[in-house]
């Protein structure tokens, strides 16, 4: 089994490039949504570290969204309690798919969980900060606030490239993305010996 882990900084456009792949895709953005619909024990865990802000059930996106503006040590709590229950998704889910050749991880904290494995093809989504910022206003309910506070947790974007196997320049204006995933395809399919250059990586496709 090739896994692919798809990465990138918030709005970048990960999952729309994870689904470009065709093959199964686990969201974990998707997944957490979940847990907090429909997960109890994670909700009693929460509840108990953050009694001020977690209070009912399913959970809704307002008390997570507070808990992390009042405090950062509050997105951690939360991070420690949830991340555990994501992964164990994510490994059923590989399990479930272990007769597939490829699998898609669209994991926005796969590095800094350590989560990936040294085989992974590793994919980032490279995009302007100002036409991400663009794009995240427009979504419904999207607290920038919020957003920012999940970027400090997170490795520098300097450093997900230097650890990508290809970059995807993503400009939300053409095909290029359709045609770059194509691409890769090719080879991963094909013969997966794909070319490098510029420290080992495939960009500028």
């Amino acid at each position: 089994m090739i896994r692919i882990a798809i990465i990138g900084d918030i709005g970048s456009g990960k999952s729309y490039v994870a689904k470009l792949f065709g093959f199964p895709v686990f969201n974990a953005d998707a997944e957490v949504a979940k847990i907090y619909k429909k997960n109890k024990n994670c909700f009693k865990k929460l509840k108990k570290k953050l009694p001020d802000f977690i209070k009912t059930f399913p959970i809704e996106k307002k008390e997570i969204t507070s808990a992390i503006l009042s405090s950062r040590k509050n997105l951690k709590k939360i991070i420690k309690i949830v991340h555990p229950e994501v992964n164990s998704k994510m490994k059923s889910f590989i399990a479930k798919h272990k007769k597939n050749k490829y699998l898609v991880l669209d994991i926005p904290l796969i590095l800094e969980n350590k989560i990936n494995i040294k085989k992974d093809i590793i994919i980032f989504v490279d995009a302007k900060k100002k036409e991400i910022d663009k794009k995240l206003k427009k979504r419904p309910n999207i607290n920038l606030k919020v957003v920012r506070k999940f970027r400090k947790i997170q490795l520098s974007l300097e450093l997900k490239r230097k650890k990508s196997t290809f970059i995807i320049k993503n400009n939300f204006k053409n095909n290029s993305v359709k045609n770059n995933v194509k691409y890769i395809k090719k080879y991963l399919i094909n013969d997966r010996s794909y070319p490098r250059h510029r420290n080992n990586r495939l960009v500028n496709f």
